[in-house]
């Protein structure tokens, strides 16, 4: 049983908002960061049509240029509240908080520790945002510790159906490479997961897609769609790097049950083609998608495949909008829609 009366919620439930920030290092997308600033306007616009935006900004300059540029593309500004904090990155979520709830709709914004991915030295201040998302809401937050260590981890690292189950890779979490908690083993992250989201079973994956920065992030990898449903990437190309790791992927699938035993739905979703920049291969993944309400946002990548993954996605939210987003440039910054999003839940607290 989990120890705690609160519990992350599925992406797919009720959100009061979602979580973004601006765009503004332009080594992220190194001679490529021009078009990215209308990329993110195309998100806000796709998103904020169902639900509002929180959009944290570096500084005032930025906040203005932004709301230009967001206004030009059709976007109610009505629906957007900015947020002033300078920050290292965009990748909310990674850096941002992990928002739980109980029964009754009290949340709680939860501050992991962020060390950029056990991988870069620039963090400290994405490192706040936690903290400071909480105080504007007018939110508890709370800095998970297990055996006295303050814990890292990211949003991205982990997916969860809502319902005591958890998606994460041992590539990312149980590697020496970029190891995030050097004490932990497998039964410490169960117990951290179990005493701060509520979980009471957690499925682990081996490793994520090639080319992932992150060393493992399962949000390219593999998702929830329902309590008992998952779709996962599949590579066809039996000479690409990425086939026999996705098959065994997919058999570790196939072989689970969920917290209470029951079998899982597993479906495939296909890879696009190989994407290689500067001679380093790109984590292009159609897995990276985000759920909003009302709405499902893809990246697409001008490849033969998006349109069947487009396919696969409208037929598991029948229920929303599935709409596709260019991330032909966004993807040079080595992650896309799910990495750049954080939902923030429903619930009876502030907003």
């Amino acid at each position: 049983m989990p120890d705690t009366p609160f519990r992350m919620p599925a992406e797919w439930e009720p959100h009061a908002a979602t979580w973004l920030a601006w765009p503004h290092r332009r080594s992220d997308w190194p001679g490529r960061f021009s078009p990215i600033p209308w990329v993110y306007t195309e998100i806000v616009r796709a998103v904020s049509r169902h639900e509002p935006v929180n959009l944290v900004v570096p500084g005032p300059k930025t906040q203005a240029r932004a709301a230009k540029l967001l206004a030009t593309v059709g976007v109610d500004l009505g629906r957007v509240r900015f947020f002033v904090l300078p920050t290292d990155r965009g990748w909310v979520r990674d850096s941002g908080p992990i928002f739980v709830v109980d029964d009754a709709g009290n949340r709680v914004a939860l501050d992991w520790h962020f060390n950029a991915w056990a991988k870069y030295p620039d963090w400290t201040r994405d490192d706040k945002l936690p903290a400071f998302a909480a105080a504007q809401l007018g939110l508890p937050t709370r800095q998970p510790t297990h055996r006295g260590w303050r814990v890292v981890l990211e949003g991205g690292s982990i997916d969860v159906n809502g319902r005591g189950l958890m998606l994460t890779t041992e590539e990312c979490l149980l590697s020496k490479q970029q190891e995030r908690n050097p004490p932990f083993d497998r039964s410490d992250y169960e117990a951290v997961f179990a005493a701060e989201l509520g979980v009471r079973k957690v499925l682990w994956l081996n490793r994520g897609i090639a080319g992932d920065d992150t060393h493992g992030h399962v949000d390219d990898l593999a998702r929830f769609v329902t309590p008992t449903t998952v779709v996962t990437v599949v590579e066809e190309n039996e000479a690409d790097d990425n086939y026999a790791p996705l098959r065994e992927n997919l058999d570790r699938l196939r072989g689970f049950t969920d917290a209470d035993g029951g079998k899982l739905e597993v479906v495939e979703l296909p890879m696009p083609a190989l994407r290689v920049y500067d001679g380093m291969r790109i984590p292009a993944s159609y897995a990276n998608f985000y759920i909003a309400n009302g709405v499902v946002i893809v990246p697409t990548f001008n490849d033969p495949a998006d349109r069947r993954a487009l396919g696969v996605l409208s037929e598991l939210f029948s229920g929303r909008e599935v709409v596709g987003i260019s991330c032909v440039d966004l993807v040079w910054g080595l992650g896309t829609l799910h990495c750049m999003t954080q939902q923030e839940p429903a619930g009876s607290g502030a907003s």
